[in-house]
């Protein structure tokens, strides 16, 4: 019989993240992880052919445009029907997230990027690092065709 190794959590001083599953953490904990980049209310358009998935520039309408959060957070599914609420169980299913979201990154064994809030300490660390999408955006409603705002900003992984 092979002796487990078991980690008392309360005892250990490493931050929630690095301690817990996903599955595990709480639903505040879980809100906390969101580092506001903005990036998953853009909207998107999949090749048909290749499967590839662009980024616009073109955010939701909810989306305030310099703090990059949901004005109709707790009530967007009634809003945006198709709004996709990430959660443990679909997060390693949802392949458009960009590579620098928290969600994604602890859902692959990576740890939270220097500049993520928790990590940094101070909510703006996303802006300074060019990570958020913040006054980049354009509201759906004045955008038009959203062939015509695709993407590809510098220094934004995961766009």
């Amino acid at each position: 019989m092979k002796n487990k190794v078991m980690t008392d959590t309360k005892n250990d001083s490493r931050p929630f993240w690095q301690i817990k599953k996903l599955s595990e953490m709480t639903s505040s904990e879980w809100e906390s992880l969101c580092d506001g980049c903005g990036k998953c209310c853009l909207h998107k358009l999949e090749d048909e052919d290749s499967g590839i998935v662009y980024y616009s520039e073109v955010a939701c309408r909810f989306m305030d445009h310099d703090t990059c959060r949901c004005a109709k957070y707790s009530e967007r599914r009634r809003f945006v029907p198709h709004c996709v609420v990430i959660s443990p169980e679909n997060v390693g299913m949802i392949d458009w997230m960009p590579t620098s979201c928290a969600y994604r990154r602890l859902a692959e064994g990576k740890g939270l990027a220097n500049w993520h809030p928790l990590v940094s300490g101070t909510a703006d660390s996303v802006i300074k690092a060019g990570m958020s999408v913040s006054g980049r955006v354009v509201g759906e409603r004045q955008a038009g065709d959203l062939e015509d705002h695709l993407v590809n900003w510098p220094n934004a992984e995961g766009l």
